[in-house]
């Protein structure tokens, strides 16, 4: 019933608490108005109908002045998350509510105004750099490359070690025109925010015109966030580092970039994806050393050099170690609540390649296979710069900010835990317009069966995936959890539930198909730290 003897009939600005079974549609409108009778006429309601007819009897009988039609209505009634008309919160006086106002009334005050408005999906979108140049000896395009007279070349002491720098500074000197060129190769592996000062100092100093990545994930992280504050120097990285939820709608808005120099990736290792992605993670050694992943489009690099010369003779547990982060990067990409059809297709071939080639590239060194896995990487960071990532991803950040591990080795051990969680059904539903069911166990089993494994079901493609995820770590000489890499479980227990609260509010974390509890994923860390695979 509706009335005082049914508390659970009266208003509610909240996640239903309540519903009723009716018969048809017209005793539904009727209950409907009754309950908005109830609880003060006025403002807004809302129906989910695909029936026009429905939809028009239940907005000339509802006695409020906002109808809302198949929008949710706790989300996106009040923003424009899920709709792109927004709405108003002042929609008058009226006499349905029987509001009051301090302005000399007239007629137009007891006017019922009232506004039927139908969702209006927001666009989606799909960005890359500019330019990809691929397979082997690319490198040249430096060579040939427009408009640039002053370069800086950001990278790690590694690489001024093994050539690959002489090897960019010999393309960069075959031009016509000569440029003058500045190295930075103080770049340390996760990189902080005293490195990106100290190279942002140095381009001020030198004003390139041209910034170079080259490296891993570092160099090109920290390069990106020098690039940033070299054409911005009063941006504050407290404000960069904000959260959101739609990246195009952030409390925080990111300077265009651009303006003073062109930004080229060059990668050297098969996995972080970072020369085609609009992020980058910096560690702020101020405060407890937490990983902050940095995303913005404005951050995409201009060109993206993907020549494979540099990963022939790449260390074995660094083929392994980047390689599963290509894998962890496609794999979240393909479930994610912003997965789409432009990022699937990328993700999945990533996967293919990934279980085709890395364990030849791993064992062999075959310079084929070492190319595929440096494509996989690419094409792996396509898709996740659109489809964004996970909570393997964010528990993989701020392990790595606490213990140091290799970033690909975390987020390998972590694999198998989190597709566990993630196929399990949700106690909380992660928001996203296009996310409208749970589908992220199909999507693994979808996975498996494009591999060829047992999937007859959904809970056996799901297990065939994980096992896959298992045998292929183990191959690669990667143990299956992490108090085999020696770390102490009674300093783990005494820093979980933090690492667990610093990973829910990593930005990765948003586009998870299951929304956590901080519990359930200090949970995933301990069978992961353990090996509890059941």
């Amino acid at each position: 019933g509706v009335g005082d003897a049914y508390p659970l009939s009266a208003e509610k600005l909240s996640p239903v608490l309540a519903c009723y079974k009716v018969k048809n549609a017209a005793q539904g409108i009727e209950r409907a108005a009754e309950v908005v009778a109830f609880g003060g006429m006025g403002h807004s309601s809302v129906i989910h109908s695909k029936n026009e007819e429905i939809i028009q009897a239940f907005a000339a009988r509802l006695q409020t002045g906002r109808v809302i039609v198949n929008a949710p209505s706790t989300h996106g009634a009040i923003g424009d998350i899920y709709n792109t008309n927004l709405p108003s919160l002042t929609l008058g006086c009226g006499s349905y509510g029987h509001n009051s106002t301090t302005a000399n009334v007239s007629a137009v005050n007891l006017l019922n105004l009232k506004r039927v408005a139908e969702r209006t999906v927001n666009m989606q979108w799909f960005k890359v750099p500019p330019k990809v140049y691929f397979e082997k000896g690319s490198t040249q395009y430096l060579e040939k490359m427009p408009d640039i007279t002053r370069v800086m070349i950001v990278t790690d002491a590694m690489m001024v070690k093994l050539g690959y720098v002489e090897r960019l500074e010999y393309y960069l000197r075959k031009r016509k025109q000569p440029v003058a060129i500045e190295v930075f190769s103080e770049v340390e592996p996760d990189p902080s925010v005293d490195t990106v000062d100290r190279g942002t100092a140095r381009m001020a100093a030198f004003k390139p015109d041209c910034i170079i990545a080259l490296g891993g994930g570092s160099p090109m992280d920290a390069a990106k966030a020098m690039w940033l504050f070299y054409e911005y120097p009063d941006t504050s990285f407290d404000s960069l580092k904000q959260k959101f939820l739609d990246i195009r709608k952030r409390v925080y808005k990111y300077p265009r970039l651009g303006q003073k120099a062109k930004f080229v990736a060059i990668p050297t290792t098969s996995g972080t994806g970072s020369e085609v992605t609009s992020f980058a993670v910096i560690t702020d050694n101020h405060k407890g050393n937490t990983k902050y992943p940095l995303a913005d489009y404005e951050l995409t690099p201009d060109v993206a050099i993907i020549d494979p010369e540099f990963v022939y003779s790449l260390p074995k547990t660094a083929v392994a170690d980047t390689g599963m982060d290509v894998l962890t990067h496609a794999i979240e990409a393909y479930v994610s609540v912003m997965a789409n059809d432009y990022t699937d297709g990328l993700a999945m071939k990533a996967i293919q390649l990934v279980f085709e080639h890395l364990e030849n590239s791993f064992h062999t060194g075959d310079p084929l296979a070492r190319e595929k896995m440096h494509n996989a990487s690419t094409i792996a960071g396509m898709a996740f710069a659109n489809a964004f990532l996970g909570i393997n991803h964010s528990l993989a950040h701020k392990w790595g900010g606490e213990y140091h591990t290799a970033h690909g080795r975390t987020n390998a051990i972590l694999m198998p835990h989190v597709i566990r969680y993630n196929a399990q059904k949700p106690t909380k539903f992660a928001s996203f317009p296009k996310y409208n069911h749970f589908i992220a166990d199909k999507r693994y089993a979808e996975i498996a069966r494009v591999l060829g494994l047992p999937a007859k079901t959904t809970e056996e493609g799901v297990n065939s995936l994980i096992a896959a995820v298992r045998k292929l770590n183990q191959s690669l000489g990667i143990p299956e959890r992490f108090q085999d890499l020696g770390f102490d479980p009674a300093d783990f227990e005494a820093k979980v539930d933090v690492l667990a609260d610093r990973a829910f509010e990593d930005q990765c974390t948003t586009a998870n198909p299951r929304l956590p509890l901080v519990t359930e994923l200090a949970d995933v860390y301990r069978n992961a730290f353990y090996g509890k695979f059941e």
